[in-house]
């Protein structure tokens, strides 16, 4: 299978503006195909509308932003794709029909994935040209925040294309699910259907009202569920000797006649109860006001969890240290030239870090400045396998000097040079320029301490990474004009 660097959309709505926002942010170009022109402005805007949540996501260094493009023509979408996710309307004999039409177009090393709900795989890939290269894709709206894909074969799918995109997904921050074998609904769906039939009997029978069905999830279960799923949190119930405690203490209660598996007609009364009680719920705001309060709140929940490396967090903490690895990987590529100052950065002024008088930001000099660092340090050989032993590189002293402006979406790059190095210090000078004019922006002087982390004190580097930056001090030492202008 291919590698992707560009997605191609099969249909747009909800669910391919959120593939769409997700691929573009993590560096995917998207060719978005919908039979409906009018659907070019709506993807465009459900991207513009998810930038401002996902710009908060992480502050990792993040690849140039990928392109969006549109076309009505399917064929010409499929010809182009390196990775293909379909996103039309749940109905199997029109999404059958289209799989089959756009497989005789698609290359056969590009993946079709399925973003269906519950349809099986395997009546899916039925009519298809290489079937083995098809799967189900399952996300969760919004799929620009939440990493869960549920990744399902059918009869026909081969290991190599549910591999393929894995690391397709896993590459742009999601959390691949593979589902041991196709059931109707997969994994998560039908979880979520038995809440919901228990939801709708209960509004019916005026038990609750909608809002106090979700407040019994807010502030109960619902927290406990962003880090733990139900067997772990059940497990816990169970004390010392844990789920075997639990379900013999509480599996009674299963025969008990508390919950109804299949769901009420849904009738109009019904249907009026569910919507005065989700309008009561919305108070009058908005859909988008309700999204973006949503993605606030799904953002910083990943936040929170990714110090205890637990459910989305752990995801957005790998995702982190992949972006990281990648930007030392540019770095170390361009080291071969040492005897220039090193560029080990390119950005460009994000919306999110303009400041009220419409210039970058000043705590966004330092993490830019930060990047440059990270990246040299990685390359010399600090990298986490490095901190993992209990040594890290300290910042002591930085000393930022502002030279130009930089306004929002400003190409810029940064160059560092290596001054001193010796058994524990570190001194860098890096300067940050626009690209347009290569005008000197700012510069930082900086001292790092290397530390023995456990005792917090300094103590000497290992040897080979000394050595690699007194390669670069000495190769850097011959050219004093950056040193002059800074």
């Amino acid at each position: 299978m291919r590698r992707v660097r560009t997605l191609g959309l099969l249909g747009t709505g909800v669910i391919g503006g959120g593939w769409a926002a997700r691929a573009l942010h993590f560096g995917i170009d998207v060719l978005a195909a919908d039979l409906k022109p009018e659907m070019e402005e709506w993807i465009r805007g459900a991207v513009a509308n998810a930038e401002a949540s996902l710009a908060r996501l992480t502050l990792a260094p993040l690849p140039p932003k990928g392109k969006l493009s549109f076309t009505t023509d399917l064929q010409a979408m499929a010809r182009q794709a390196d990775f293909i996710q379909e996103n039309i309307p749940e109905q199997l004999e029109l999404k059958q029909r289209v799989l089959a039409a756009v497989s005789h177009h698609a290359p056969a090393d590009v993946v079709i994935a399925s973003s269906t709900s519950g349809l099986m795989p395997s009546d899916l890939q039925r009519d298809m040209v290489a079937p083995e290269r098809f799967l189900v894709a399952h996300p969760f709206n919004p799929v620009y925040l939440l990493p869960l894909v549920e990744l399902v074969g059918g009869r026909q799918t081969s290991t190599a294309a549910l591999d393929a995109a894995s690391t397709f997904f896993t590459y742009i921050g999601m959390h691949a699910l593979r589902v041991r074998r196709e059931v109707p609904g997969h994994l998560t769906d039908r979880l979520q259907e038995a809440l919901w039939r228990e939801i709708l009997h209960m509004v019916n029978e005026d038990v609750a009202t909608t809002g106090e069905l979700d407040d019994s999830i807010v502030y109960g279960p619902g927290l406990r569920w962003a880090a733990m799923g139900t067997n772990l949190i059940y497990h816990l119930a169970g004390g010392e000797s844990g789920m075997r405690h639990m379900l013999r203490q509480f599996g009674p209660c299963l025969q008990w006649p508390w919950t109804k598996l299949e769901a009420p007609e849904l009738s109009e009364a019904l249907i009026d109860k569910m919507v005065a009680g989700t309008q009561a719920q919305a108070a009058g705001r908005s859909i988008r006001e309700l999204e973006r309060l949503r993605d606030d709140y799904l953002v910083a929940i990943q936040q929170v969890l990714k110090p205890y490396n637990i459910g989305a967090g752990a995801t957005l903490r790998a995702l982190e240290e992949r972006l990281y690895e990648a930007a030392a990987a540019g770095a170390r590529a361009r080291i071969d030239a040492a005897d220039q100052p090193l560029r080990l950065v390119e950005t460009y002024v994000r919306p999110e870090w303009i400041d009220y008088n419409g210039h970058m930001t000043d705590s966004r000099y330092l993490q830019v400045f930060g990047d440059a660092t990270d990246a040299l340090f990685r390359y010399a050989g600090v990298d986490d396998g490095y901190r993992r032993s209990g040594r890290a590189m300290y910042t002591v002293e930085t000393h930022v000097t502002h030279k130009a402006e930089a306004r929002a979406l400003e190409p810029l790059y940064v160059t560092t040079r290596v001054l001193e190095v010796d058994d524990k210090r570190v001194r860098l000078l890096h300067s940050l320029h626009r690209r347009r004019d290569e005008a000197l922006v700012a510069s930082a002087r900086q001292l790092y301490l290397h530390v023995n982390t456990p005792p917090g004190k300094a103590s000497p580097m290992e040897a080979g990474v000394r050595a690699r930056l007194a390669v670069l001090q000495a190769a850097h030492a011959s050219d004093q004009t950056e040193d002059r202008r800074s």
